[in-house]
């Protein structure tokens, strides 16, 4: 399974950026995103950004990776990492939610 890991980018150059990750900085492939401007946020994947992503995203996978490594020490109460799930019933997306009649 890859994960995606959010990156700030800190300094393009060409082809790859220089990047600030939640494990310290690395050199990330832009091929799929082109060059991107400073203070950008990149969901990064095996080095390679894969996307484009807000702030707010990045907050949310770097909580949901957060979960896991709590789940890995044997924690069980995760609603501190999902607050906006917590306490309240699973609703599907309005796509997928049947037409109203």
């Amino acid at each position: 399974m890859c994960i995606g890991i959010p990156a700030l980018v800190e300094r393009c150059e060409g082809t790859h950026a220089l990047c600030r990750t939640r494990d310290g900085l690395c050199r990330v492939e832009l091929a799929l995103t082109g060059p991107v401007p400073e203070g950008s946020w990149l969901l990064v994947f095996q080095g390679a950004a894969r996307e484009c992503i807000d702030a707010q995203q990045a907050r949310d996978i770097d909580a949901a990776l957060d979960a896991l490594a709590a789940i890995a020490q044997g924690q069980t109460d995760l609603d501190a990492f999902f607050p906006d799930l917590a306490n309240r019933e699973p609703q599907l997306p309005p796509h997928l939610q049947r037409p109203r009649t």
